[in-house]
């Protein structure tokens, strides 16, 4: 190796990827048994949820084949041969999974905005502002890749390090805007009942822990690729974040049937039946929640009086169900 090239520390480099690949193997295992489950819980789904739940799936497959072959490029095709690291072109299986990972949290958030159109009762402002952002980080995460494709070496991605900026930041704020949207409407939603309100806030907490984890580990990733752009920690941390929109995506799925469950078990010689919407909230995230009709079971008294707040007056359509 020529005098001016510098070693680099493998532990920010070769290690980073190692450690990022472990937990990116990690997710995917915990992705690949929420689908199962999904498939053997919802045989009679509607083809729209299986296909898009294959269809991540098959992105995930291929994000983590890539992370495998850029770990096993540089740990095994080139043992003890640094030199890639300094001088080589940058690994394109490791440009093309960003691409993918990319690819992916633009589906699922796409699905979540949709719920936040139901919530809204078709807001098409805000819908509409929502789908602009998730196209252009998707469109500035393309572009990323394209650049990238055209360095010669890793020591140049600061000429990049403005694009992956702004698509990395825009990331953070869809999923926060979402997340927030999906909060504000459900809490409009509130009634007296107390069933109805305690899964009202159930949801809320969904929305906001799944929100709040992918938007820290996208603002983490943010963060580090500008303090840090000359390793691989950014990149570690990247490996994850579209494993994790994949699993709060499936995990919505999933909890449809447990939270359709909740409040209907419970007899009682009368009841009110409320439609309220809890099909998939975000991750973002967001974690979604189906769209299920509630029943709630209230005790009444025959002494011949009643709540004003629920004798004579309208309710509000329901949101529709679905996609």
């Amino acid at each position: 190796m020529p005098a001016e090239y510098v070693l680099p520390h493998f532990d920010n480099t070769l290690g980073a990827l190692l450690v990022g690949f472990a937990i990116s193997a990690t997710a995917f295992g915990m992705l690949t048994i929420q689908v199962f489950t999904y498939y053997r819980r919802f045989p009679q789904d509607k083809a729209a949820y299986k296909a898009l739940a294959a269809l991540i799936w098959s992105f995930s497959f291929v994000d983590q084949s890539f992370v495998g072959y850029a770990v096993y490029f540089y740990t095994i095709t080139n043992y003890l041969n640094p030199v890639p690291l300094v001088t080589g072109k940058p690994q394109w299986s490791l440009i093309l999974q960003m691409t993918l990972g990319a690819v992916v949290g633009a589906i699922v958030k796409a699905c979540f905005t949709l719920r936040v159109w139901r919530f809204s009762y078709r807001n098409w402002w805000l819908t509409g502002i929502l789908f602009l952002m998730i196209i252009a980080q998707l469109g500035t995460a393309i572009a990323f890749t394209v650049k990238c494709f055209e360095l010669p070496s890793y020591s140049h991605l600061f000429a990049v390090k403005s694009l992956g900026t702004v698509s990395l930041g825009m990331g953070v704020v869809a999923d926060m805007s979402i997340a927030a949207a999906l909060c504000f409407y459900l809490q409009k939603m509130r009634s007296s009942h107390l069933t109805v309100d305690s899964m009202i806030a159930t949801l809320t907490i969904y929305a906001v822990n799944t929100g709040l984890l992918t938007s820290t580990i996208s603002l983490s990733t943010l963060i580090l690729f500008n303090i840090m752009p000359g390793n691989f920690v950014f990149v570690c941390m990247y490996f994850v974040l579209s494993k994790l929109y994949a699993i709060s995506f499936l995990a919505a799925l999933n909890t449809r049937k447990i939270i359709r469950g909740r409040g209907t078990d419970r007899e009682a010689r009368r009841s009110m039946d409320f439609s309220i919407v809890t099909e998939f909230m975000q991750p973002s995230v967001q974690m979604p929640i189906q769209l299920s009709k509630v029943t709630v079971q209230e005790e009444i008294q025959d002494t011949g009086s009643h709540d004003p707040k629920f004798m004579g007056t309208k309710s509000r359509q329901p949101c529709e169900v679905g996609w």
